[in-house]
């Protein structure tokens, strides 16, 4: 579980970090990011895991967020990996920003040539948790998940098909029904193929539908003004249709003149955090 420092910075009291690392899971190097709070100095602390959206790298959210000081303040870690796996060499991987690198979509692929490399669900749920909690003071049972857009997507399935395991969960725009948009159908088609029961097992919607674990808290924020809310491409209202039919709790909330960008994210990211600290520090 060898892991090197990339970078460290004095922030909110703590320190964002960057390290790096070779995965079992991605067969490649990967960096991670993570915020020591100050509290981390001398006792265990809950994390909170960030799933960034398409195109970004662990440095979107620990530079655009500001999540640092409200981090430092309730005394949680927030780790943020990347997005895929990077420099795999595989045909196409960079041929568009939607698909491949960049764009992991926290599935593990079935399908050639991604299947080896591309199997972020299980390096976000079972490879990173463990390397953090061994090499980090954390409190391996205080763990809570968020993200955005594709990665508001990663923390909404991760959750529901993981029962128990995270003890609350957020997003920002995420897509919610991806087996029903244009993103989703691409990333599934190309990771998973045809078969679209394969889909299913990675649809927040669909999982929804069928979560029977413990009370799961939800909170979802969105910009009224999000582009790719009008183009059909995050489907809240598929989502949300389901969690009142379980009685799901969910906290949608529609921000009037939000788009989907950092600045959206920047405008909400404390109510987020104090949302988790009010299950991590429980």
């Amino acid at each position: 579980m060898a892991h090197t420092q990339v970078s460290s910075n004095k922030c909110a009291g703590g320190f964002q970090k960057v390290f790096e690392h070779d995965s079992t899971e991605l067969k490649c190097k990967m960096k991670f990011a993570v915020y020591l709070p100050p509290k981390a100095e001398t006792d265990k602390c809950p994390v909170l895991y960030w799933l960034s959206g398409l195109t970004c790298t662990e440095q979107n959210f620990i530079t655009k967020a500001g999540g640092q000081v409200a981090a430092a303040e309730h005394g949680i870690i927030i780790v943020a990996p990347d997005t895929s796996p990077r420099g795999c060499n595989i045909e196409g991987e960079d041929e568009s920003w939607d698909f491949g690198t960049g764009a992991g979509f926290y599935v593990d692929a079935t399908q050639e040539p991604w299947k080896t490399n591309y199997r972020m669900y299980s390096y976000v749920t079972e490879e990173l948790p463990k390397l953090i909690n061994a090499n980090f003071p954390t409190d391996p049972d205080k763990m809570s998940i968020s993200g955005h857009s594709m990665g508001g997507h990663g923390a909404l399935i991760c959750a529901l098909k993981n029962p128990g395991k995270y003890k609350a969960v957020s997003a920002f725009a995420p897509i919610c029904n991806p087996v029903q948009c244009p993103w989703g159908q691409k990333a599934f088609s190309g990771y998973l193929g045809p078969d679209r029961a394969a889909w299913e097992a990675y649809d927040a919607t669909v999982l929804a539908s069928s979560y029977s674990g413990p009370p799961l808290d939800i909170l979802i924020d969105q910009g009224r003004d999000d582009q790719f809310l009008s183009a059909s491409q995050l489907l809240p209202d598929n989502l949300i249709a389901v969690c009142s039919e379980k009685k799901i709790p969910v906290v949608f909330r529609l921000q009037p003149g939000y788009d989907h960008s950092y600045f959206f994210i920047y405008s909400f990211m404390n109510d987020h955090v104090k949302h988790h600290a009010k299950f991590l520090n429980a």
